[in-house]
């Protein structure tokens, strides 16, 4: 290939493109950090029972296990790419992941809840800045004829991390301790940045001024939220302190809204989702995380809970659904341009809300895996084939100079929805069921998981509306 001399458009500098590291090489430099940020979302979820009794947690903290990492990663995915933007992508991507691999140590010596929940938060902030830049460098990195397979590589390595995460973390702690599964981070983020430095180039989007104001409304109405929904069972929804929750945060996400129309620099940028395309497919990240995440967080602590096994056997029998998507995830990439992302993302959809309801259906203190294999593998199939064209959508939306703050906007969205999830289903399983017994803990986890195929059966009707071909940028 020829080498072509391109200017960049922030700063000036001349970027060579034809000249550079291969797809392969680019692919590791973004793709291992992708793979340590995604891996721990699960690992950490089959932890949850050990950690449960060596911490004595309840079931709020071990909401805010996961939802203290969802939550800050969410509300800083848009300010880090904005940084991004501002600063360099590469730069900001090399400090997001050295902050995770720190806060990673710092989660493997948290000896109290609180503790851990703090380092949580950290870890959320450095993931805030790896996940959409890796996306964005990506993309920038490749040119537009390999872009929709590169995607879906991508795609197919977080679907990896997604994977193998209950099976490294049962292994972790049923060899070693839950501590070690945080210790695992450490090389591999030391690795994660050499890597990057090497490969990688610096890049730009449009540089802007910072809206702090959109930052605080924004996280502060998501957390009010959240912590009422996630107290709401326990203290009761007509509680002063879930109202007044409730209240406020709806109240300072309608703030947000409000700012973001009227300030020079917003932080949400709102005219994205003139784009009917940007707009849908947001939709599904959100209902797709609440569904699924929501019910993953009951799930994959239902076999150790109510059929006895360790993590590690726990996280092998999660296998049939979190390994379909690595092969899946890299065909939809592969296709996404002759088939069409509306094709692939209303399957997906469909084929995961019929996999939660067939789940819930058949679910009991005494139902045999083998019963459950099937629905799993359709979950896991529903995954991949919403993963990469969902990408696609999201940066074929918008022009290049956008693609920083759009794949940010999409993953905030779709961060929120793992935190609703998992505070929406965990107070369904709250107000039916408990952790004392196998019997009590299945009256729970049933109409939870009907509540997450619902929410997904309305993305499914949501990504109908995509448009069948692709639209024009903004």
């Amino acid at each position: 290939m020829t080498a072509v001399d391109e200017r960049d458009m922030a700063g000036g500098a001349v970027r060579r493109r034809g000249s550079g590291p291969g797809l392969g090489v680019v692919l590791a430099a973004v793709g291992i950090p992708t793979f340590m940020v995604t891996l721990d979302n699960l690992v950490v979820t089959n932890a949850l029972p050990v950690i449960k009794a060596e911490l004595g947690a309840s079931l709020s903290d071990l909401q805010w296990f996961v939802n203290a990492y969802t939550l800050a990663f969410a509300a800083l995915l848009l300010t880090a790419a904005a940084i991004g933007d501002r600063l360099g992508r590469r730069r900001m991507f090399l400090a997001g992941i050295a902050l995770f691999t720190l806060a990673s140590a710092a989660c493997a010596l948290a000896t109290e809840p609180w503790m851990l929940t703090g380092a949580r938060a950290i870890q959320g902030i450095g993931a805030a800045a790896v996940m959409p830049l890796s996306l964005t460098l990506l993309a920038d990195a490749v040119p537009e004829r390999l872009r929709s397979a590169a995607i879906g590589i991508w795609g197919g390595i977080s679907g990896l991390g997604v994977a193998v995460g209950p099976v490294v973390g049962g292994a972790v702690v049923d060899g070693l301790n839950w501590q070690w599964i945080f210790w695992l981070n450490v090389p591999i983020g030391v690795i994660a940045v050499l890597l990057a430095v090497r490969v990688l180039s610096e890049s730009r989007g449009t540089a802007k001024r910072l809206d702090l104001l959109g930052l605080v409304l924004a996280t502060a109405g998501v957390l009010s939220v959240v912590w009422g929904v996630v107290h709401g069972a326990d203290d009761g929804w007509t509680s002063p302190g879930v109202l007044g929750a409730l209240i406020a945060g709806v109240v300072l996400l309608v703030a947000f809204i409000g700012w973001e129309r009227r300030t020079a620099a917003p932080m949400l940028p709102l005219r994205l989702f003139s784009v009917r395309s940007f707009s849908v497919v947001n939709v599904v990240a959100f209902t797709f995380a609440v569904g699924v995440f929501g019910s993953v967080f009951l799930l994959a602590q239902f076999f150790q809970i109510v059929q006895g096994y360790t993590p590690f056997q726990s996280g092998v029998r999660t296998l049939p659904w979190t390994a379909a998507p690595l092969v899946v995830a890299p065909i939809a990439g592969l296709i996404v341009d002759r088939v069409g992302s509306r094709t692939l993302i209303v399957a997906g959809q469909f084929l995961l809300a019929t996999a939660l309801g067939w789940i819930a259906l058949i679910t009991t203190a005494t139902t045999q895996y083998g019963d459950l294999v099937a629905p799993f593998v359709l979950a896991g199939v529903g995954m991949g084939l919403t993963f990469a064209p969902s990408a696609s959508v999201v940066m074929n939306s918008v022009s290049e100079a956008d693609r920083g703050v759009a794949s940010g906007t999409n993953n905030t969205i779709r961060e929120v929805g793992v935190a609703m999830g998992v505070a929406v289903l965990a107070s369904v399983f709250a107000s039916a069921g408990s952790y004392d017994s196998p019997t009590q803990y299945t009256a729970g986890l049933v109409p939870a998981v009907w509540t997450g195929a619902a929410i997904v059966a309305t993305g499914t009707i949501a990504a109908l509306l995509l448009p069948g071909r692709r639209r024009s940028t903004v």
